[in-house]
């Protein structure tokens, strides 16, 4: 599929925008960073609940809407940001797109490839931006491994496990699979994101073992994704919610020495405690680097900056920069998760063969 990479820019002296949703997504994660975010500014959140809006206008002192439409139907709105259960992104961006609007996703940008395409269609008849909210792009732990890759320290990569893991099934949408809840939707969205900017190649396959293991919701309680690169390089995904000692975060091979490194990137509980900026890495969570010949290097983890994701998006709409999250990226990951999903149903492996 072709993709245009050139996008209209908003007209305006700064992106006003709209939050769909004020769950965790949107309370915690968009509508705090939209107002850290310079060019942005954070016009209004839409929820259907009137208890909600009277929290929206007390804790964000933006607009309360009370439907989506509303925001589509407001000619000062520039940009709409998805925080709404998975299962609908697809449609609601159509919409949003066609209404002239900008339109940022949060992930997993969609359940399926056929929608995915149809999400970039909309885009692209339209003239405006589409986007996926993958803020882990600028987690410390990443940025650190990228780092050290391109350094060299590793050498030639060849295997990379990412596992992230707990205990217990989740409430809510998403602990409902008919709404795109699940481990693989939501975290091997991130997962899968990280491996294919750190495996460029092709993709040869995609296989997905699930297990179903919890009384109280229909989500799988294990997914273990496997995918094979064109140049013999192997990256795996280990979403598990019955899991109580976790694996590393991370763990890369290369044919120079190896990294692991446990622990999650500490923004997260750092914004929802008021200050992302506070977000500091522990010392013990540290990654590791062995060498073949046993030489060991504790590895401080880089700063992590999620705020860089909405930056990056006032600056492509205000003054034409490059999208740091590009679509063609973002299609070659959902065409992993749409693989992934028919493996577990079908028990093969699927071959892409270069496709994505």
């Amino acid at each position: 599929m072709s993709i245009r990479t050139t996008i209209g820019r908003t007209a305006s002296g700064e992106v006003r925008t709209a939050v769909i949703g004020y769950g965790f997504a949107g309370r915690s994660f968009h509508s705090y960073l939209i107002g850290l975010a310079p060019g942005l500014r954070l016009q209004g959140i839409a929820s259907r609940d009137a208890q909600t809006r009277q929290r929206i206008v007390a804790e964000r002192g933006c607009r309360a809407y009370e439907t989506f439409e509303a925001v589509l139907a407001d000619p000062e709105i520039d940009l709409v940001v998805l925080a709404t259960p998975n299962h609908t992104h697809a449609d609601l961006a159509v919409r949003a797109l066609e209404a002239g609007k900008h339109v940022v996703s949060d992930k997993v940008m969609c359940l399926t490839l056929a929608d995915c395409d149809r999400m970039i269609l909309a885009a692209e008849r339209s003239d405006r931006f589409l986007s996926v909210f993958q803020n882990r792009r600028w987690d410390g732990d990443f940025l650190t491994l990228q780092a050290r890759i391109e350094a060299g320290d590793l050498g030639q990569v060849r295997w990379i496990e990412m596992a992230w893991q707990g205990f217990g099934a989740w409430g809510g949408w998403r602990g409902q699979a008919a709404l795109g809840g699940g481990r693989l939707y939501d975290l091997g969205a991130h997962l899968v994101d990280q491996m294919i900017l750190l495996f460029p190649q092709p993709v040869e396959t995609v296989y997905c073992r699930m297990h179903h293991d919890f009384p109280s919701a229909d989500i799988e309680s294990e997914a273990l994704l496997v995918v094979t690169f064109a140049d013999g390089g192997t990256g795996i995904c280990d979403l598990s919610g019955l899991c109580a000692i976790s694996k590393p975060r991370f763990l890369v091979h290369g044919d120079r020495a190896t990294w692991a490194k446990y622990g999650l990137d500490p923004q997260e509980a750092a914004m929802k405690a008021g200050d992302i900026d506070a977000a500091t890495e522990p010392p013990e969570n540290f990654g590791r680097l062995r060498t073949g010949t046993g030489e060991e290097t504790v590895v401080p983890t880089l700063p992590g900056r999620w705020r860089s994701y909405y930056e990056n998006v006032a600056e492509v709409l205000l003054r034409g920069a490059v999208p740091r999250v590009r679509l063609p990226e973002v299609r070659r990951a959902i065409a992993i998760l749409d693989a992934a999903r028919r493996s577990a149903e079908t028990g093969s492996v699927i071959r892409l063969d270069g496709e994505p």
